[in-house]
């Protein structure tokens, strides 16, 4: 690096240098003057005696002698130049007029015949010259050398240093199911093809960003064990027209010759959307490239061994001739992990962190309903990063409680300081959500309350369904508006008065209620969707959304979402009142600790008081299954743990 800089510094000085010595050169060819003679005028000189010195220098290729020399009245740089043809016999003559006139004579030899003096004389400083200047162009385009390979694909070949298998692929056996095909079209081609089977020449992958598209991706060239090409779809689009199908072309050629092979093509979404759509109409740099990319996959040319593999979290916006058999042919939906595969994810990513014994990563599971891989990935490594700032020699159950709070909330505001009244009404706020919570056998089961600020949130009420299914019921729909609404009623009816704390209840709650107007049918309009995604999502989410109803439809869809939330709202009422009891206890005792666990809210329902700390260890044994309570067995060595039931473990855990 020092040598390059200081070339760069010497070369500016190299070119003034030059530039110097030009400029001396040329005034010092002005400063001497040069007076061409005949040679007549020239023996005049001779026989008048005024010729001082002369030199005579033969030049073989121009056919002449040339004779330069000096006369008495010159002044100092003056000079007289005369040329005869070699034919002549001018040495002699010289000769005799040195011997008769007495002046100086020197001969010098031919230029021409010495063959390194002439080209040391004529060709270097044409080389020289040349090469400056070549430098110098080829040190201005150097900064941007790029543009010069503006049709070369960007594709990077994946190394053996970064390979991935299924090992490191947790929670999608579906999806490995899926791709094991292509795994195995890529080992053993021929056994596809003697009974004519072919094998899809794309795969889609799509999913919600974070779900592992990527990664199973790089897993299936991992397990084949041939080349992988990675891309991002937005690599093809450029400014200038015909770049991005220069790409795809220049793409598919080192493919062949890399054959069998797999390309993945990440966010493809960003050159494959629909072509002619948007409010301007086309973009003709990404539709030539999509073409391209249409004609490659499946077109004239055929590309035996190449399987293409893409990602996109928005199918909807794709070009349908891109979804066609024969292009990307099998969709693979990569889902959000159930509990089971957000269990396998967990293992996958605790290889490498040190947890303390009583950490169970299936609680952490079941409480983590709705994230992705990469969010619980993340999860843990926020648990790790708080475990070392507190120093800490392992990962505890508290660090990975603040880290779930913080991945959902963010970090909590313990120097915001509530006054009174608003740590009382946040208070019975939360409490609202609780007690509906508890009394409600459809609204979600409340984990976790907490008073401490979060993000923008003056409290925080983690409520996960009782059990993760695929379907909601109508009544499961309520249950869940009414806990949502739970915190507005428990101010109105304590405080007499309401405050802006439910703006984000309102919002969930009201989000439900319309879905189920006009898309669910779970309303007195009938069984009838009146609302949908229309397929232009260019313009935007909701700009185009397509309403096919009257303006009267549209007022009964309003009030029909008002009947849903004021009757839930009167629902959530009477609980509460009738709960009153039930909602001072949680309330105060907020007041007290500020944070509420799941067995803590779970004690004070039934036994209408705050547990001591052995108690809490006894219902944190109740909450376990037998195979925890067995492994936990296992750690304090109580002897034969194996064969007890879930009962006779829990009192030998509590004795």
């Amino acid at each position: 690096m020092a040598n390059k800089q200081m070339k760069r510094s010497i070369v500016p000085y190299i070119f003034l240098s030059l530039f110097m010595i030009g400029i001396i050169f040329m005034f010092d060819n002005l400063n001497h003057k040069v007076n061409q003679l005949t040679y007549d005028e020239f023996t005049t000189l001779v026989e008048t005696k005024k010729v001082k010195k002369i030199s005579i220098e033969p030049n073989s290729s121009a056919g002449i002698y040339v004779i330069s020399g000096t006369a008495k009245g010159y002044q100092q740089g003056e000079k007289f130049v005369v040329r005869v043809p070699l034919s002549d016999d001018v040495v002699s003559t010289l000769l005799d007029y040195q011997s008769t006139y007495s002046f100086k004579m020197d001969t010098k030899s031919d230029p021409s015949s010495n063959m390194l003096l002439l080209i040391l004389v004529n060709v270097l400083p044409i080389v020289i010259i040349g090469g400056l200047v070549v430098f110098v162009i080829t040190r201005q385009v150097g900064t941007n050398n790029k543009s010069m390979d503006f049709g070369k694909s960007r594709a990077r070949l994946n190394s053996d240093k970064n390979k991935v298998t299924f090992d490191d692929v947790a929670g999608l056996d579906e999806e490995k199911e899926e791709v094991q095909e292509l795994i195995d079209f890529l080992k053993e081609p021929k056994k596809f093809q003697q009974l004519g089977a072919r094998i899809p020449k794309g795969v889609l992958l799509v999913g919600p960003p974070g779900t592992g598209k990527t990664l199973l991706a790089r897993a299936v060239a991992g397990e084949a064990n041939v080349p992988f090409y990675f891309i991002s779809g937005s690599d093809f689009v450029e400014l200038f027209v015909g770049v991005g199908a220069s790409r795809v072309r220049d793409m598919f050629r080192q493919a062949k010759h890399n054959a069998p092979c797999l390309i993945f093509i990440d966010e493809i979404d960003a050159v494959g959307r629909q072509r002619g759509t948007g409010l301007g109409g086309g973009h003709d740099e990404r539709e030539q490239t999509l073409n391209q990319l249409l004609t490659e996959m499946d077109g004239f040319g055929a590309n035996e061994g190449i399987i293409i593999i893409a990602a996109t979290n928005r199918p909807d916006v794709l070009d349908p001739a891109l979804l066609r058999p024969g292009r990307f042919d099998r969709q693979v939906t990569v889902n959000l992990p159930d509990i089971k595969g957000r269990e396998e994810i967990l293992k996958v990513h605790a290889k490498n962190k040190t947890f303390a014994k009583n950490i169970k990563l299936s609680s952490i599971a079941k409480r983590t309903v709705g994230f992705s891989g990469a969010d619980l990935e993340n999860l843990l490594n926020e648990a790790a990063l708080l475990a070392v700032r507190k120093n800490k020699k392992a990962i505890t159950m508290i660090d990975i409680d603040e880290a779930h709070d913080r991945v959902l909330m963010g970090p909590a505001k313990k120097s915001h300081k509530y006054t009174e009244k608003e740590k009382k009404t946040v208070a019975y706020h939360e409490a609202g959500h609780a007690v509906i919570g508890l009394c409600l056998e459809g609204a979600n089961e409340v984990q976790k309350i907490t008073i401490v600020p979060r993000g923008n949130a003056g409290g925080y009420n983690l409520m996960l369904p009782k059990e993760e299914t695929y379907l909601s019921t109508k009544g499961e729909l309520l249950d869940t508006i009414s806990g949502l609404l739970g915190g507005r009623v428990a101010e109105e009816i304590v405080f007499k008065e309401i405050t802006t704390g439910a703006h984000n209840d309102f919002e969930k709650a009201t989000k439900i209620a319309r879905s189920m107007v006009t898309e669910y049918g779970m309303s007195d309009l009938g069984p009838i969707q009146l609302e949908h995604q229309e397929s232009s999502v260019f313009l935007g989410r909701d700009y185009n959304k397509s309403r096919n109803f009257s303006s009267q439809v549209a007022f009964e869809i309003d009030q029909e979402q008002r009947k849903i939330i004021n009757e839930c709202y009167e629902k959530a009422k009477k609980i509460i009142s009738k709960n009153m009891d039930l909602l001072e206890l949680i309330a105060n005792s907020l007041l007290e600790r500020e944070t509420l666990t799941k067995e803590e809210i779970d004690y004070l329902y039934k036994n209408k008081k705050l547990p001591t700390e052995d108690e809490l260890q006894d219902m944190k044994y109740e909450n376990m299954n037998v195979e925890e309570l067995r492994d936990l067995a296992r750690q304090k060595q109580i002897k034969n743990y194996s064969k007890m039931t879930k009962d006779e473990l829990i009192k030998e855990l509590e004795d």
